[in-house]
């Protein structure tokens, strides 16, 4: 039995770029959670490489996520939540952690599995389930209360799970056997705090020992951060929500570790806290916990080793920066003897490195490690800037490095025994390929929906940068026959790389702006990965300057090779970090840009939260004018271009008071602007909210620009 995709043919259109479909498209859109539904995902294989669990939706306009097996070449549902009681609501705990992910779907979101991958056990509402492989029915196990975060031991035998912020452990019959309560209202055991979930990519809070004998456990104080109080101005009745959220130069959390036996012995890890105040990575294999600590400036990285008898560390490796050290995903990790796996940066180039020794070349930038198997260790990584692959790497005779993902596009991959599964984002859509032995051995459906308009960029390289760009223009224009505005639709900040060869929700939206009679262009410019460490690093101290700078540079550039692109007519639309560059273009350079939508957007980056904005702009307090440059809110009494606001209400990673203190000082210097709030979303746009967003920009743009 496989899904099947429902709720296609409710939206009967065309799949290319005719009128119905170009119509149908916001609505699609909207279902579809950005095109995320129906897509499997959270991938396990087991050792051996002969079972993958998975999850997937119902199908590409369906929210419920079920639990999949996919085994001798066929797939069979493990656990459907339909069929399954739910406890008594999804816990507060579970809903942050799931808005740090941006998850949209519901239902079976995420899952573990013991060593084997035998037996998997998630969240449920609250309720905890276990499911086996062996065909037989899911089964409901006793809690202390909603359970976040369940995970079995390595041997199948145990289950921990947090409750109430204490950390639980119980045998599969139903026992407890280890229960860490806070000592205080607000402290939690095995979860991870705010900074950690949102900035340094971290989502755990306890590890388990490979013989299942103990655990590695944080422990988080969240007293010292300042209180934030988020209301829903649409509910006066409804009290505000207090909010521990660590602005820029404010007092982080308190976050210790204990390694912790079943039978209640336990062991503080230590470490230099003073100097090294971040604990930004944590694991426990074969070799013992190994954990990475970094300091509050992030110019040095520790890599620690524990003695899980005594709690000493002893230092594994260490890395120093004079701009901020990247982590990045899946490092430091140890393979089967012992050797680091970590990255070493050149100026130029971030390599993948063994025991201190770089085993990749020039030119060929780490994006992440995927897992490590014997002395194998795989890997993503970019060597054309629109292309992300997977790779693999062996020392020995007949080994090396080898590229397994073959099609231009977004690879990534897990692995087990022989087998790698690759879930790849091409021009065509996303497909999941089975591999043995480096050879395809069956496949996992996919179910996204059609997104009705097949995007069909032209890909550039853009001004004496080369930036890459895309550009899309509508498909009904003919070269000549008249002028078309520009739209810009940027990110332009760290972390995120818009300018790839995938069919992505964004590529999406920029053809149906395209088809409204748009040229469309998307650029990444310096800040964003994948061109190497100094690339990423030419923002630091002033995120605004160098990102803008690319983007006029850029536009002129297209302008000057498309004589039908109408530089006097020049949008920009973005989120969130973009929606800073698309604010900044029409404050700082009002004589290029002529109309911007700035959504969700950090207007004074001193409220941004300490380990993400302090890595580029240092403490407030001590480089107070690397924050000036890069806020907005001090360039309001500047604009004369038409300016659209937008904001979710209940967005507690860019509160909505940057928007609100922006509206006020426009207010305040009589500049006219307009202001959409989004009552109910977060800090992305709801499902019922996100269709007709679309379509209010589009007229907001269309009547600025004179379309």
């Amino acid at each position: 039995m496989i899904d099947k995709e429902i709720g296609a043919a409710d939206d009967p259109f065309d799949v290319e770029g005719d009128g119905p479909a170009v119509a149908g498209f916001p609505r699609r859109f909207a279902r579809s959670r950005r095109f995320s539904l129906g897509a499997p995902r959270d991938f396990t294989v087991s050792p051996d490489g002969r079972r993958v669990l998975f999850t997937r939706t119902g199908g590409g306009l369906v929210p419920l996520g079920r639990l999949w097996l996919h085994e001798d070449g066929r797939e069979r549902l493990l656990a459907d939540p339909s069929a399954l009681a739910d406890g008594t609501g999804v816990p507060d705990a579970e809903r942050a952690r799931r808005e740090r992910a941006r998850e949209q779907s519901a239902g079976i979101v995420s899952y573990a599995t013991d060593r084997e991958g035998r037996l998997a056990v998630f969240a449920l509402g609250g309720a905890l389930w276990a499911a086996r492989t062996d065909g037989t029915a899911p089964f409901r196990l006793p809690t202390a209360g909603p359970a976040v975060d369940p995970r079995p031991s390595p041997d199948g035998r145990h289950v921990a799970y947090v409750s109430g912020g204490a950390l639980h452990v119980a045998s599969i019959a139903g026992e407890e056997l280890l229960r860490l309560v806070p000592e205080e209202a607000e402290v939690t055991y095995g979860l991870a705090e705010f900074t950690a979930m949102e900035s340094m990519g971290r989502s755990r809070g306890y590890w388990w020992a490979p013989d299942g004998r103990a655990l590695l456990v944080a422990r988080v104080d969240p007293t010292p951060v300042p209180l934030w109080y988020l209301a829903d101005p649409a509910d006066p009745a409804k009290a505000p929500r207090p909010v521990r959220y660590p602005a820029a130069g404010t007092t982080n959390a308190e976050v210790t570790l204990s390694v912790v036996t079943l039978d209640g012995r336990r062991t503080e890890v230590t470490w230099d806290r003073t100097a090294f105040e971040y604990l930004a990575t944590a694991d426990w294999d074969a070799h013992g916990p190994l954990i990475g600590v970094q300091s509050r400036d992030q110019r040095q990285l520790r890599v620690l080793a524990v003695d899980p008898e005594t709690g000493a560390t002893g230092t594994a490796g260490e890395r120093h920066d004079p701009a901020w050290v990247e982590l990045v995903p899946g490092t430091p990790a140890r393979t089967r003897s012992g050797a680091l796996v970590e990255p070493l940066e050149s100026r130029h180039t971030r390599r993948l490195g063994i025991d201190g020794r770089p085993v990749t070349p020039e030119g060929l930038h780490l994006d992440a490690v995927l897992g490590t198997d014997g002395e194998r260790v795989l890997f993503t990584a970019w060597q054309d800037p629109t292309e992300c692959h997977v790779w693999s790497y062996e020392p020995g005779p007949g080994s090396g490095l080898t590229r397994l993902s073959r099609e231009p596009g977004r690879h990534t991959a897990v692995m087990g025994g022989a087998t790698v599964v690759l879930d790849s984002r091409t021009p065509d859509g996303h497909t999941v390929t089975v591999l043995r032995d480096g050879e395809p051995a069956g496949s996992i459906a996919s179910f996204v929906a059609d997104p009705l308009l097949a995007p069909r960029p032209e890909f550039l390289r853009l001004g004496e940068r080369e930036l890459p760009g895309m550009l899309f223009l509508p498909s009904w224009h003919k070269a000549g026959t008249g002028k078309l505005p520009v739209l810009l639709c940027p990110y332009g900040g760290p972390g995120v790389r818009l300018v790839v060869r995938e069919r992505a929700w964004w590529t999406c939206v920029a053809r149906w702006f395209a088809e409204q009679g748009f040229a469309v262009l998307i650029v990444d410019g310096r800040g964003t990965p994948g061109r190497g460490p100094a690339w990423e690093k030419a923002v630091h101290g002033d995120q605004l300057t160098p990102v803008l700078e690319d983007q006029v540079d850029a536009l002129r550039a297209v302008c000057a090779r498309y004589p039908d692109l109408d530089p006097g007519r020049v949008g920009i639309r973005g989120w969130s970090f973009g929606g800073t560059v698309a604010a900044a273009a029409v404050l700082r350079r009002p004589e290029v840009f002529h109309a911007a939508v700035s959504g969700a957007a950090p207007t004074d980056q001193r409220w941004y939260d300490t380990h993400w904005k302090e890595r580029f702009l240092g403490h407030p307090d001590e480089e107070p004018e690397n924050y000036a440059r890069s806020s907005t809110i001090g360039d309001a009494a500047g604009l004369r271009r038409p300016l659209l606001l937008v904001h979710g209400m209940a967005d507690d990673n860019v509160a909505v008071a940057h928007t609100l203190r922006m509206s006020a000082a426009l207010l305040a210097a009589g500049r006219p602007h307009a202001v959409l709030p989004l009552v109910g979303s977060t800090h992305m746009a709801a499902e019922d909210t996100a269709e007709s967003l679309l379509l209010f920009e589009l007229d907001f743009l269309k009547k600025a620009l004179g379309r």
